[in-house]
């Protein structure tokens, strides 16, 4: 609106004259407001980091927020708790390596002791690896001609196939080195260059790779088998860089199984194509992506991720319910872990009515400070709502996928278990950087399931390794039905 001066003044001039400035009014009147909206859109883009959003804290840069942990503080210092045994090198009780070192004479008068009992051992022990370098075994076949005629030929062991090869240690070792340890090609070959003193070449490494990803491939698709009997799995993507493309690393891990999959789409044609959610009648954990929810499935939302909007709202636009909802999530957490402590296999229908009534209390609290009304005059499209209004319509929509892990111990409060499972593939970019082609990211994908599965069940990594480039066993071990 114009000064109301402004106004009289411009009633002074003739119609004709009234008419032009009143639409260049109505015009720049609709430029301010468009601007307003998009300064406002700009400014909540900005509040936004990794502590209210789900934006990685790389992405936070110089203006890095000061952490802030929604642990409850416990009033004990930081570090080692009273009574902690901690952990230290201990002697060996029977050592590799004994080395005596004798008195010959005495130190005072130089007579000889030569001869003389020791009185007692004083032992020190010391942990070291032996000397590292590769050791080249040749393994010789004899051939005998029989005097009938026959030529005999020993047999070779299982694995020697090649006139020259490389045995299973050192192919578990660089393929530990690059797919758990996350070192590239070159690094890999100056590792191998320092320590054994020995030169690989790129292509050598490949085909290692290339060997055990084809020897995982029964392992895979008793792996996805497996997911989608499962009754709690965790759902996450991440973008990956293949070559100048993102595509998506697809993960699907649950307590004793790790599955990734790298596919060009993030959306519902990637999870139709990886084959588990179609089949899958467990309870998905997930971020509140809209993909998920075209699967029949049950499904249970991550409250890492809500917190985190909750306290962006709170921040950004001051409204008091968000706190209030946030503490009200974290006290159920709580009630839930003490449960559980208890040997509890639920709380008591009196204590989750309580808790519904409290949740259904600050959610109307939410959406009577968020009106939603329709601009008029709008017929087509959806209409914008703010991002207040947003979060307290799925708290509303969503409340039973948001309170599952309340209702039902077996569902985590949050989805963390498969963003640290997936958080790997973004320390594999900053140190590797992206992908050279999509072999090399299928490659990383089916051997990173393999790694991180046979950590989850305990199973020594580099042990997992060598018995791949052996008699494999151990792939079918870590998929039986026994550990789901």
């Amino acid at each position: 609106m114009l000064p109301e001066q402004l106004q009289q003044a411009i009633k002074k001039l003739p119609e004709e004259s009234q008419l032009v400035i009143q639409a260049i009014v109505a015009f720049y009147e609709s430029k301010v407001q468009q601007l307003e909206a998009r300064i406002k859109e700009l400014e909540d883009q900005a509040s936004k980091n990794s502590r209210n959003s789900s934006k990685p804290p790389s992405s936070d840069e110089f203006d890095k927020p000061a952490p802030k942990s929604q642990r409850q503080k416990t009033g004990r210092k930081a570090g080692g708790q009273n009574g902690h045994g901690g952990a230290n090198l201990k002697m060996a009780e029977n050592p590799n390596v004994e080395e005596r070192y004798k008195v010959e004479v005495c130190a005072c008068c130089q007579k000889s002791l030569r001869r003389q009992k020791a009185d007692f051992i004083e032992s020190r022990q010391v942990y070291d690896l032996p000397p590292l370098e590769l050791i080249i075994t040749e393994h010789q076949a004899e051939v005998k001609r029989c005097s009938c005629g026959h030529v005999n030929r020993a047999g070779f062991p299982a694995g020697v196939n090649h006139y020259v090869q490389y045995g299973p240690n050192i192919k578990s070792l660089l393929v530990y080195m690059q797919d758990y340890q996350l070192l590239p090609y070159e690094r890999t070959k100056e590792f191998v260059q320092d320590i054994f003193g020995h030169q690989l070449s790129t292509g050598t490494l490949y085909n290692i790779r290339q060997h055990a990803f084809e020897q995982l491939a029964t392992f895979e698709e008793r792996l996805k088998a497996l997911l989608t009997i499962a009754v709690v799995a965790g759902f996450d993507e991440a973008g990956i860089r293949i070559t100048a493309q993102r595509l998506w690393l697809h993960s699907c891990p649950t307590a004793q199984h790790a599955y990734y999959e790298a596919h060009a789409k993030r959306g519902q044609v990637a999870m139709d194509d990886i084959g588990i959610l179609p089949n899958f009648e467990g309870i998905a954990i997930h971020d509140f992506w809209k993909s998920y929810y075209h699967y029949n499935c049950g499904h249970g939302l991550c409250n890492a991720h809500l917190l985190r909007e909750l306290a962006f709202i709170k921040g950004r636009f001051k409204q008091g319910w968000a706190d209030e909802l946030a503490g009200l999530l974290l006290k159920m957490k709580a009630a839930k872990e003490r449960a559980v402590a208890q040997g509890k296999l639920s709380l008591s229908p009196a204590t989750l009515s309580r808790y519904r009534r409290l949740y259904d209390a600050i959610v109307q609290k939410g959406l009577n400070a968020n009106p939603f009304k329709p601009p008029p005059g709008r017929k087509r499209g959806r209409d914008k709502k703010t991002k207040p209004r947003n979060l307290i319509e799925r708290f509303r929509d969503y409340a039973g996928d948001v309170l599952r892990f309340l209702y039902d111990f077996k569902v985590p409060f949050d989805n963390n278990f498969s963003e640290r499972d997936i958080r790997m593939m973004k320390v594999k970019q900053k140190i590797s950087g992206c992908f050279r082609s999509f072999d090399g990211a299928k490659f990383f994908a089916r051997i990173r399931s393999f790694i991180v599965t046979a950590r989850k069940q305990n199973v020594n990594v580099f042990k997992a390794l060598r018995n791949l480039f052996m008699d494999n066993s151990i792939a079918f071990q870590l998929t039986s039905t026994q550990v789901c």
